[in-house]
């Protein structure tokens, strides 16, 4: 059985078994996912932009026509080589096209698929942990040490310093998404080009207005039970260039930060304070956190991240009703705020 925590995935994919082929990718933190689809690709063939090395497929066309994958993954390029096929999940399931697949594995091919979030006991996952040439890879939002982590490498890559006072206020910001953190990083970096180090001066001017008031206003409203803060502030982030993903996304990565910090106190491990949350979400956020955290139980919390992270799901198969799918997540939320005595 291979199936790989979100913490042990860079590692594992930076060498693979080699007699992998199929790889599912999956989670609530949708740009990791692609970032990791991406990075096997990579690997797998010499040039992804050649349409006879890749090919781009969605599941509900393998549910069409099961045997398609089979003769797709046997297929040899035109020119030699290997191939490999990025399958991105929808709604219908598709496993009849992988069965043939995984009894008879082709011989230079690379299968990616890329998935929302998925339950232990969904067939897609359940069918690629058993078998022994796939690997299921999760995908949750970063935590304080890979965001961390990430800051430090991409200022190193491009010759910036950046002190620990302006990191942790950077680290607060970043996180929601993979992909949208490297973006943020990015348009930093060129904005504090020439003038060798980042500051928090940079980082207010440049950062916190992606992470908008807003955002913050709307998640906090959920989680404390304020409707209509949630329905107003929500509209304002899908019109200030603001999406579902990202709003379910910062939902979603607020609501295991609390889990994780409810479970610690129920554990006996309570935090110092606001300032123990310094670290994991920025010192911006700690007292709002810790606030959230006297408020709820973990098993309330839990059942919050199931919601958010289902609604992620259903964004990135239904996005024509993904500003609908959001704010109605963030009202079971919210309306979980609201009813204190359950359990």
């Amino acid at each position: 059985m291979v199936a790989v925590k979100s913490f042990e995935a860079d590692r594992f994919l930076s060498r693979p078994p080699v007699h992998m082929f199929l790889y599912l990718v999956f989670g609530p933190d949708a740009g990791l996912v692609t970032e990791r689809a991406k990075a096997i690709i990579g690997q797998a063939i010499e040039d992804p932009k050649d349409p006879f090395q890749l090919l781009r497929i969605d599941g509900d066309e393998l549910a069409a026509d099961p045997l398609r994958l089979a003769d797709e993954a046997n297929t040899i390029p035109l020119f030699g080589g290997r191939r490999a096929i990025w399958i991105e999940a929808q709604g219908k399931a598709f496993l009849n096209a992988l069965e043939p697949v995984l009894a008879a594995p082709p011989r230079d091919c690379t299968i990616v698929i890329e998935a929302g979030a998925l339950k232990k006991d969904a067939a897609l996952r359940k069918l690629c942990e058993r078998d022994k040439n796939a690997a299921a890879i999760e995908c949750y939002p970063d935590g304080a040490r890979e965001v961390l982590a990430l800051i430090e490498s991409e200022h190193r890559a491009a010759g910036l310093r950046i002190g620990s006072d302006a990191k942790s206020l950077l680290a607060g910001f970043l996180g929601q998404d993979r992909l949208t953190t490297r973006s943020e990083l990015a348009k930093l970096i060129l904005f504090a080009h020439g003038e060798g180090e980042v500051t928090e001066d940079h980082i207010g001017q440049i950062v916190s207005d992606a992470s908008s008031l807003a955002l913050d206003t709307a998640i906090n409203g959920a989680f404390e039970g304020n409707f209509a803060a949630v329905e107003k502030t929500a509209k304002r982030v899908f019109a200030e260039a603001g999406d579902a993903n990202m709003l379910l996304g910062a939902a979603l990565r607020h609501a295991i930060i609390l889990h994780r910090a409810r479970l610690d106190q129920e554990a006996g491990m309570a935090r110092q304070g606001a300032g123990g949350f310094a670290q994991a979400a920025g010192f911006k956020r700690a007292q709002v956190l810790e606030r959230h955290v006297g408020a709820w139980t973990s098993e309330r919390l839990a059942r919050a991240i199931n919601v958010l992270a289902e609604a992620v799901g259903k964004v990135r198969r239904e996005p024509r009703l993904a500003e609908v799918t959001a704010v109605r997540a963030l009202w079971s939320v919210a309306l979980a705020a609201r009813n204190k005595t359950a359990s």
